[in-house]
């Protein structure tokens, strides 16, 4: 059985891989996310992402189709208490930003779309710089006094405003941040490494990295001349023009082959021993996706695989 692991300073312990939940609604119908659901549960995850936008963007959505497919596979398996579902405030075209009255308001809205009456983990989506950290933080602490959400984090935010925000829950006895989502992965990582991540180990923040395999790209189906059949397809391809969108690749195929593990799980293993990361996120369209990424629980990388993929991948 994979053990668990502690989100920061909070009480909750997660699966080492968080199951993203923005394709629910959207590329996977409700039998195929129930599906993923299912079987990512019998594996022993127990850590489900989403956010209060999944998926606007689509055609005929308007947000929270994710949140009510996961409300209603939790409702129809009888599980809530067996998983902790983290979801997100701030970007919704209903409920826009982060003042306090909005915070509230959206809030109530993801727990009655997740037919829940408390949510795990509650992120602020991307910081809204027109409203003081003062409000935000003290809007946030209210929901976990009222019982509403159990812990709270940030996603999008500058070290600057996560420091102050930190600062001022200190100072006020108010409930902190104990997680940080950034975007981080082998191609990205001056989007998290540098002052943010100083800010969030200092903080004692769990990091929860989104575009663990950069929309795709770190799957290897995306190869020169080859065709791929996705939503993200013209996103994660762009690396493939990159010189060290190739090198990655190529220390990716290199580690993968002498482990014989696939290139999904090796991307995600190598996130997960960064400092302050304690699951990567990673979503899954079908369940024939889902063992690859599943399998970055049990996969431990040496220091010399890590050492390559490191050096492959710096800038």
């Amino acid at each position: 059985m994979t053990s668990l692991r502690k989100l920061g300073t909070s009480d909750l312990h997660v699966f080492p891989l968080a199951l993203g939940g923005n394709v629910f609604g959207w590329s996977a119908d409700e039998a195929q996310s129930f599906a993923v659901l299912d079987a990512y549960a019998a594996a022993g995850g127990n850590f489900v992402d989403t956010a209060d936008v999944y998926s606007a963007w689509a055609p005929g959505n308007e947000g929270g189709e994710s949140e009510r497919v996961i409300g209603r596979w939790m409702a129809s398996r009888g599980n809530r208490s067996d998983i902790l579902v983290a979801t997100k405030v701030g970007a919704h075209p209903g409920f826009k930003g982060l003042g306090a009255t909005n915070i509230k308001a959206a809030a109530e809205e993801s727990l009655r779309r997740l037919g829940t009456d408390h949510i795990d983990l509650y992120y602020t989506h991307f910081d809204d710089e027109s409203v003081p950290v003062e409000e935000i933080v003290t809007a946030m602490d209210q929901l976990v006094k009222d019982g509403k959400v159990r812990a709270v984090a940030a996603s999008n935010l500058s070290p600057e405003r996560l420091r102050a925000s930190l600062d001022f829950a200190e100072a006020e006895g108010l409930t902190r941040y104990v997680a940080l989502q950034p975007q981080y992965n082998l191609v990205s990582r001056d989007t998290y490494e540098g002052p943010l991540l100083d800010a969030a180990a200092q903080g004692g923040l769990a990091a929860v990295p989104y575009y663990g395999l950069a929309a795709g790209f770190l799957t290897g189906k995306y190869r020169a001349g080859k065709a791929v059949d996705s939503v993200r397809a013209a996103g994660a391809g762009k690396h493939l023009e990159t010189e060290r969108g190739r090198r990655v690749l190529a220390a990716l195929d290199a580690v993968a082959e002498a482990r014989g593990a696939e290139l999904a799980t090796v991307a995600l293993a190598w996130l997960a021993s960064r400092p302050t990361v304690v699951a990567p996120i990673a979503s899954a369209r079908t369940v024939e996706q889902l063992p690859a990424l599943l399998a970055v629980a049990d996969l431990e990388l040496t220091d010399a695989e890590l050492a390559v993929l490191t050096e492959a991948s710096a800038a």
